[in-house]
């Protein structure tokens, strides 16, 4: 049968009122402005096979079951597949589905289907274990399948290779997923690739409605990233003891040895960070009664531990998930319908979870990758009405920090991506760390005959406030009146009243510290914009031009480079530059050209 735009429906033909809700503000009808023009696109064109990308909070859900019954309703199929990545998904898609009158099993396995039911809700894994039995309900009668968070179909070989074999004979696929890229270049199934001008195949969506589109429409919350620095000490696995400050910039392992110290929660860092989450929360909560903050631990003990913490801050237990299984499904369902403050999850709660009250959150992780830091933002900005934001507290992470100002970023799944010799790949596979993450700490590792690696003592320091591309604020104490500023930022705003507020705090912080005793001045009193924060990448870069700098000089000198280098630490001071900040790479780069200058 052959379908015209023009007969595209404004909504399903038998859509609930309450579902999905309320559309943005501004839009008429029962489905938002994207959803209705993906329908339409998808009407005008009838593909066999759809990719619709969307941030995660736009209504993926929405869009994609309104056109599961519309195609149900005009006999273009007869029955629905839905394949999502977890347990706890397929029972939510499930009951999703039935407040619209599509009654999808979340428990099959096997056999016929009862008659009472439209279709299935199964997981990729369970798509891994039975291909052929899905294959067979395909080739038996007209199958739409719905395949939710398409990228984890790319997760491995045998889960790719079962979807391929299971849904070769669909009538019908849409693809949906808020983060269509991947560390790797397996490539994902039913999916479009295009060559580029620079020969790398990437994907093609169908449909795209950006995180930037989404909160323009006000369909996502806008995000205040708030970032801790602070001074760590630990103790090497070589038995080194080691201090640095959290964001200063130094090597890709010191970076992570700081991270992991900051996260450690016998330390002062995640105390005093959780302390601040919880204030925070507390202000979101005088406009939003109910909201609900989320802390994403990196391992199980972790987590546990935070718990403690969050218990002994607040006096209240926090909801602990530690994995996807069936009691975990049932603690996120219910502190999704209470009014609890807090959860703490290993991992996070998985892409697509719907909590929308969730409000603030903590990055509490050594993950950095942008699949995993976009997937755990999308957990927070699903908005419920006009003016709601919400708020992510982050170490100075220089890598967190980039993933932050990008967050409205458009990317594509790229195969063919050539690696580079010595070249890090920002898309580092995050699947082993997921798994490292589930690892109960008593499991062998094969590292039991190291010397542990040991986070000795950690303190935090309020350090910026990033938002839209923007960083605002000085640093500040715990506590302190300049913290408790940006903190107490009202949770109902638009987001033009956002940045005005928070140019208007920097600016009264500002004022405020000029009128302060020099001898008062114990923090880095400079604006945020003017405290870079630099790469690793930067930090090779800075390394690469004082090497470059010091092999011209002994070539003109004919001294060798270790005796140039040993001269420019003595008189300049510092480490070794493997392990020099910023500011002492600059300072000998500049002592360099000046000997060089007066050799002339």
């Amino acid at each position: 049968m052959t379908t015209t735009a023009s007969s595209a429906p404004s909504s399903s033909h038998h859509l609930s009122p309450a579902f999905p809700g309320r559309a943005p503000w501004g839009t008429a009808g029962k489905l938002r402005a994207w959803q209705q023009g993906a329908m339409e696109e998808y009407l005008r064109r009838q593909p066999r096979d759809f990719l619709a990308v969307a941030t995660p909070g736009a209504g993926k859900t929405t869009f994609a079951l309104t056109l599961a019954s519309w195609l149900l309703h005009h006999h273009v199929v007869q029955q629905v597949t839905v394949v999502a990545p977890t347990e706890h998904l397929k029972t939510q898609w499930a009951e999703a589905a039935a407040r619209i009158g599509i009654r999808l099993d979340p428990e099959y396995s096997a056999g016929p289907l009862g008659r009472d039911y439209h279709g299935v809700a199964i997981t990729y894994a369970g798509i891994g274990v039975r291909p052929m039995l899905h294959r067979n309900r395909c080739e038996q009668r007209k199958t739409l399948v719905i395949l939710d968070e398409i990228h984890h179909a790319g997760d491995s070989r045998s889960w790719g290779e079962a979807c391929l074999e299971a849904f070769e004979p669909a009538t019908r696929r849409l693809a949906l997923t808020g983060t269509p890229f991947r560390s790797d270049t397996n490539p994902i199934p039913f999916v479009s690739y295009a060559e580029g001008t620079d020969g790398i195949r990437r994907s093609v969506a169908d449909y795209t409605y950006g995180y930037g589109n989404a909160l323009g429409d006000g369909v996502v919350r806008p995000v205040i990233f708030l970032s801790y620095s602070g001074s760590m000490r630990w103790r090497t696995k070589a038995g080194d003891e080691i201090a640095a400050k959290l964001g200063e910039p130094m090597t890709k392992d010191a970076t992570s040895q700081a991270w992991r110290t900051a996260l450690d929660p016998r330390g002062e860092w995640m105390p005093a960070v959780l302390t601040a989450a919880d204030r925070r929360l507390t202000e979101v909560r005088r406009s939003i009664h109910d909201a609900g903050g989320l802390v994403i631990a990196t391992d199980q003990e972790s987590a546990r531990a935070y718990a403690k913490l969050i218990r002994e801050i607040t006096g209240t237990s926090a909801t602990l998930v530690l994995s996807d299984d069936s009691g975990a499904s049932q603690r996120i369902e219910e502190f999704r319908g209470s009014e609890d403050r807090w959860m703490v999850a290993v991992r996070m709660v998985s892409e697509g979870v719907d909590v929308p009250r969730l409000a603030v959150g903590v990055y509490a992780t050594t993950i950095a990758t942008p699949l995993f830091f976009a997937q755990a933002v999308g957990r927070f900005v699903r908005s419920r009405r006009r003016g709601e934001t919400a708020s992510v507290f982050l170490p100075t992470i220089p890598t967190l920090l980039q993933f932050a100002h990008e967050l409205e970023l458009e990317r594509d799944h790229a195969l063919d991506k050539p690696k580079k010799d010595g070249e890090e790949d920002p898309y580092a596979e995050e699947a082993d760390l997921l798994k490292e993450a589930e690892r109960e700490q008593n499991e062998p590792d094969g590292e039991q005959d190291q010397l542990p690696f040991e986070a000795l003592e950690s303190d935090a320091v309020f350090d910026r406030v990033m938002y839209d591309g923007h960083e605002f604020g000085m640093q500040a104490h715990p506590g302190s009146e300049e913290e408790q500023d940006y903190l107490g930022i009202p949770g109902l705003l638009e987001p033009d009243q956002v940045r005005l507020l928070l140019q208007k705090r920097q600016a009264r912080q500002l004022a405020h510290s000029r009128r302060r005793p020099d001898a008062e001045a114990d923090l880095l009193e400079v604006p945020a914009e003017n405290r870079p924060v630099l790469s690793h990448k930067e930090m090779m870069e800075l390394r690469r031009e004082l090497n470059s700098l010091v092999g011209a000089y002994a070539h003109q000198s004919g001294k060798p480079h270790g005796v140039i280098h040993t001269e420019l630490r003595r008189v300049c001071g510092g480490p070794p530059s493997a392990e020099a900040t910023a500011g002492q790479l600059r300072q000998r780069v500049e002592k360099i050209r000046e000997w060089a200058t007066r050799m002339r």
